[in-house]
């Protein structure tokens, strides 16, 4: 990633000499599979005589013309950026180049169906990708307008941010799209898709009255998987929920969402023009967390036309502000518009999970952070960015109160639209609502880091009357900050076999140790539960007397949200050592036949083999993932026939079989000799089946291949990739090696399911030996790849799966010799933590 990066110091010195308004693009597509031809004209005022440069990523630079000389584009362009000098006080600047396709799924994807062989393309521009399309002034406040015309194959569907407008044919199958200018845009929400996309369409009515046009777009061959309709009803749920409660209509003329191939992310907020990951195309059964994904996804980046596109950051330190309010809100309008009403509960299981587990790391950061260069952005888009400032914003919520914060985010939208802003403007808009001063507010949740412990003390007479309640609060030396938390505390006792709520009060909690005095003379409840209803963002424990209610009748609270909350304390005692890692397997074994709340069950489920494989100590571990893969098998037995619960059951069985016994169960089902009621063993489940009897050494390259053969598909060669990958040989891990280290061909999606493959191994002398080489190649990764294919080797590469005091320490001897730039150093010092942790859990299981 040599010369790509940007700092924010260039930034601002560009931002004060340069005012962009305007963009015409003219895109070639059909110059070839490499290439093709970018022609940029930019309109800008500048300081008269001031210096410059425009980002642009090229092969070649044809010409460069500014205000009407031409430039030497050998002596401008170095290929990524182009200098302009001499400027005026209102410029022109036009730029034709030859710019590149990739497979990794930045700048403009280029992807070929091994269905039929047709291309499709579409871009990717967060965080600083536009640059690889068209040459443009690459950052968030130098916003313009957007004017894209597109030539391409005749037959193709074409779909930018504006309205798709009828095609102009010039001859030999190809036609031209000329699209109307866009708003005021930062360009990494613009967009170009093309190729031949299957679309449905439909409208809305916005609440301005306007007719709002809606299409939803996927690959010919996927298609017949395509439940549109579905998508339109959310999105129609979406439009009413966010247009009333932020009181400003939709800003945009059309809304098209496009399932496109490859992607890395789950999806793109570009402007009326949403891209989102194929793996929202359901080919095959899927778990109701997976549907209820989907939707939580179509409305974060819904909301994001507001929210980041209509008014948007200035600079990347605010980034988190944008995604925690597309989570937190889609959560809400999850919840409050749509059928899955347990969407909090789904938030407490993976958003807050994630966020626990990111906020402590030793890269952990404020979530407010200080983002200095492009690479930066790059590495924080992480669980602090995402789910800890998502629920931190639950917390304000619960703080200012509902209402007050969203008449204040209508008020945002009314005074920003179309520009930049800081933090600062919004919370000036809440503090206005609520009438609280939210600046130590502020300094405390956002400018720290790291996660607070809250504990019950509770104190009881004989009868079992409280005479003395409290909430203790801690955190870690690193990050010693004791913050404010408004929470509540709930009451449960065991009624007729259910753990039912019978009291509840809500609080504000603030210090190292919190009285409730209006607890004291309640008879103790069978468990009590600090952050009921999960208001606050920290980790907590249970007393005694409730984790022995917890472990014996976890099923039997009916609230999900509750029940989320207990299994998330749990896991949390249990990464930090302070439970026994067998212990928590044997809650979630014990508990788990009755969770209905999808998410939490996948979650559990998730942490059950991880803690198997990683946390128990080596000399119990091979007992326990026997007991834990047949334990998994009882379930799926005696689960209700075709559920949810059956399906993930199998599934994780799947990849926690080891044993003989557990893999010929697993090849049973495939061959179909074994059957479970209400279970199909369709393409994906196959894949699942097929992957554990390889790891397993069941079966090899000429099964994967038969498979293959029957899906040859880009989701086929997928799982193929990572089916190979988990042969169980010291030359099939070899070929995976070479295959991601030594070519640089593979897409991006190729490369993520090779490193998947790759970690599978029941034998840890498979991966022994690439302890050294791992550190003989990780630098040489990080500089001649882009970011995220080196990030998912640099992750997805490394061992993690030994979780041995051999890996600790050549991790630390490379830390502690080898000076590397700080995003490189961030991602290792990342793999690094989870060996650490693993080891302690270890240590504490051996007690």
């Amino acid at each position: 990633m040599p010369g790509e990066n940007l700092t924010r110091v260039e930034a601002q010195a560009r931002a004060g000499l340069v005012n962009v308004q305007s963009y015409d693009v003219a895109l070639d597509l059909t110059q070839g599979p490499e290439t093709f031809l970018s022609t940029t004209t930019v309109r800008f005022t500048a300081t008269a005589g001031a210096s410059t440069f425009i980002d642009a990523i090229t092969k070649n630079v044809h010409s460069v013309l500014l205000n009407g000389t031409d430039l030497d584009p050998a002596a401008v362009s170095d290929g990524v950026r182009i200098q302009l000098d001499d400027l005026a006080d209102d410029n022109i600047l036009t730029v034709v180049a030859d710019a590149l396709y990739t497979n990794t799924g930045e700048g403009l994807h280029r992807f070929v169906d091994p269905v039929d062989d047709e291309v499709y393309l579409y871009s990717q521009f967060e965080v600083p990708d536009s640059r690889r399309v068209f040459a443009v002034f690459e950052q968030p406040d130098l916003k313009a307008t957007f004017t894209f015309t597109v030539t391409a194959p005749d037959y193709w569907q074409v779909v930018s941010n504006s309205p798709t407008p009828e095609p102009v044919s010039i001859g030999e199958s190809k036609a031209t799209w000329s699209f109307e200018t866009t708003p005021i845009l930062s360009s990494y929400v613009t967009a170009i898709v093309a190729g031949p996309y299957v679309v449905e369409r439909s409208e809305l009515t916005s609440s301005d009255g306007r007719v709002i046009p809606l299409g939803v777009f996927s690959r010919a061959s996927l298609s017949q998987y395509m439940d549109a309709e579905y998508v339109f009803e959310k999105t129609r749920q979406g439009f009413e929920f966010y247009e009333k409660r932020f009181n400003y209509p939709y800003p945009f003329a059309k809304y098209d969402q496009l399932f496109v191939p490859e992607f890395n992310a789950g999806a793109m907020e570009n402007a009326g023009a949403v891209t989102f990951t194929e793996a929202y195309v359901f080919r095959s059964k899927v778990t109701d967390a997976q549907r209820e994904r989907r939707v939580v996804t179509i409305l974060h980046e819904l909301a994001h036309m507001w929210f980041g596109d209509l008014v948007t950051m200035k600079w990347w330190n605010d980034l988190w502000l944008n995604e925690s309010f597309a989570e937190y809100i889609s959560t809400l309008a999850t919840a409050e518009a749509t059928e899955w009403h347990g969407a909090w509960a789904t938030f407490a299981s993976t958003e807050k999970s994630w966020a626990y587990r990111q906020d402590q790391l030793p890269s952990t950061h404020p979530i407010f952070a200080n983002i200095s260069d492009l690479d930066d952005v790059q590495v924080n888009f992480d669980g602090i960015t995402y789910a800890k400032g998502a629920s931190v914003l639950k917390q304000l919520v619960a703080w200012v109160g509902q209402d007050q914060f969203l008449a204040g985010v209508g008020q945002y939208f009314q005074k920003h639209a179309y520009s930049n802003t800081e933090l600062k403007d919004l919370l000036a808009e809440l503090e206005d609502t609520s009438g609280r001063d939210l600046g130590e507010w502020s300094q405390l949740w956002l400018e720290t880091a790291g996660v607070n412990t809250l504990r019950p003390e509770i104190e009881t007479d004989a009868d079992g009357v409280i005479t003395s309640f409290a909430i203790s609060q801690t955190a870690v030396e690193e990050w010693p900050t004791i913050r404010p938390h408004r929470l509540a505390i709930g009451f449960y006792n065991m009624h007729e076999g259910a753990l039912i709520r019978n009291h509840r009060v809500e609080l504000d909690v603030a210090g190292e140790r919190t009285t409730v005095d209006e607890l004291i003379g309640l008879t103790r409840p069978d468990l009590v539960l600090l952050n009921d209803d999960d208001l606050a963002y920290a980790k907590i424990r249970l007393d005694d007397q409730s984790l022995s209610t917890a472990i014996a009748h976890l099923g039997a609270i009916e609230d999900g949200l509750a029940r989320s909350i207990v299994w998330g304390s749990a896991w949390d005692a249990t990464r930090d050592a302070e439970s026994r890692p067998r212990d928590f397997i044997r809650l979630v074994l014990g508990n788990i036949a009755t969770e209905d709340e999808s998410t939490t069950l996948r979650t559990a489920l998730n942490q059950v083999v991880l803690t198997a494989g990683l946390y128990v100590a080596p000399g119990y571990r091979e007992e326990v993932q026997t007991e834990v893969a047949e334990q998994l098998w009882a379930l799926a037995r005696n689960a209700a026939p075709g559920s949810d619960e059956q399906f993930q059951f199998v599934k994780f069985f799947a990849a926690a079989a080891k044993s003989a016994s557990s893999l010929a169960i697993v090849e049973s089902l495939l061959e179909g000799e074994t059957k479970l009621e209400g279970l199909e063993i369709d393409t994906d489940l196959t894949w699942d089946l097929l992957t554990s009897l390889v790891a397993g050494g069941q079966a090899g390259e000429a099964q994967i291949e038969a498979a293959l053969a029957a899906d040859n598909t880009a989701s086929g060669a997928q799982s193929a990739a990572s089916a190979r990958a988990s042969i169980p040989t010291a030359e099939a891990k070899a070929a995976a090696w070479a295959s991601l280290v030594d070519t640089d061909d593979a897409s991006n999606l190729i490369v993520r399911a090779t490193t998947v493959g790759f970690q599978r191994a029941n034998d840890d002398a498979l991966l022994s030996p690439y302890i050294a080489k791992y550190f003989e190649v990780v630098s040489e990764l990080w500089e001649n790849r882009t970011y995220q294919i080196a990030a998912t080797l640099i992750t997805g590469l490394y061992p993690s799966g030994l979780a041995s005091q051999e890996l600790r320490d050549a991790t630390q001897a490379w830390l502690d010799t080898d000076p590397q730039p700080a995003a490189l150093r961030r991602l290792v010092v990342e793999n690094l933590a989870g060996v650490d942790r693993a080891l302690a859990a270890q240590a504490k299981d051996a007690e």
